[in-house]
């Protein structure tokens, strides 16, 4: 590769697709148990999507690198299995470790930092505060507003449909868009407006596909998508390539492979997230 496409090169990787709780064995192998987490590259730097049970191995592989780690971290919302990777993450331990953590769903009574302190004492856990190193800052945002994590990254926000709210983002680097929309509920028959915007002509939208349609009818309220709506979504927008994300912790191997079929006679391209997989923007 060279220099010039170097520098627009836009990178993800997948360490945890999965919803709810993680879902570890023999019938998720293939595709994964452990929840929301992802990698992103921009030229090097290092943008991370939530930080669920998949934050620990991508922690893990940080710190094998040798090299001091320095992470913008955009947290949709901080139900559990999208904040219960951050414990475990074993960066958090390190004094060379700079993470700025962005949260822009709480309403007065609490902040990305109260609820991450939270989550680091008793007694939900051994009071691991004072071991913690890294550098930490956190920043709140409203959903709507646009972020620059670092210079060349611009990343729109909105909010979505989620009990307690979520915010969905939309990142933009060196001409490359990746919408990142998860924990999200539509209302059938139309689309929703937020979602459409976020995607509109994005070349990836990564895409809540907790459901079927015919299961979605009995989990209104929950705040979860289909993979029928994902598809669906992606025509009107004009996406490039959908990825379906946030598996039931129900879902078989075997279900996912079925839906990723059916999904990509729809929609050539479609694909299911699995852990471990790469994909350019």
């Amino acid at each position: 590769m060279d220099d010039a496409a170097g520098q627009r090169r836009l990178s993800l990787r997948f360490w945890g697709v999965r919803g709810g709780v993680p879902a570890p064995g023999p019938q998720t192998v293939r595709y994964g148990g452990n929840t929301a987490c992802i990698e992103v590259r921009c030229n090097g730097r290092l943008l991370i999507l939530d930080a669920g049970s998949g934050l620990r191995r991508l922690g893990d592989a940080l710190l094998a690198g040798q090299e001091p780690v320095q992470a913008e971290v955009l947290c949709s919302h901080t139900h559990l299995d999208h904040l219960c990777g951050l414990p475990f993450f074993a960066p958090l331990y390190q004094s060379g470790t700079r993470l700025r953590l962005w949260g822009g769903y709480l309403n007065a009574r609490a902040t990305l930092e109260s609820v991450v302190s939270a989550l680091l004492s008793g007694p939900l856990m051994p009071d691991l505060l004072p071991r913690v190193t890294a550098g930490l800052e956190f920043v709140e945002f409203r959903p709507g507003d646009t972020l620059t994590p670092f210079p060349g990254l611009v990343v729109t926000t909105a909010p979505l449909r989620h009990p307690g709210g979520v915010a969905g983002f939309r990142m933009e680097w060196a001409g490359k868009a990746v919408t990142y929309a998860t924990d999200t509920e539509h209302e059938p028959g139309a689309p929703d407006a937020n979602v459409l915007r976020l995607a509109k002509g994005a070349n990836l939208l990564i895409y809540d596909a907790s459901y079927t349609d015919q299961e979605f009818l009995q989990h209104r309220g929950w705040g979860h998508s289909s993979w029928e709506e994902g598809v669906r979504l992606a025509d009107a927008a004009d996406v490039g390539r959908l990825i379906l994300f946030h598996h039931a912790p129900s879902r078989t191997d075997d279900e996912l492979d079925r839906i990723e079929a059916e999904a990509a006679a729809r929609r050539p391209g479609t694909v299911v997230a699995r852990e471990g997989a790469e994909v350019t923007a």
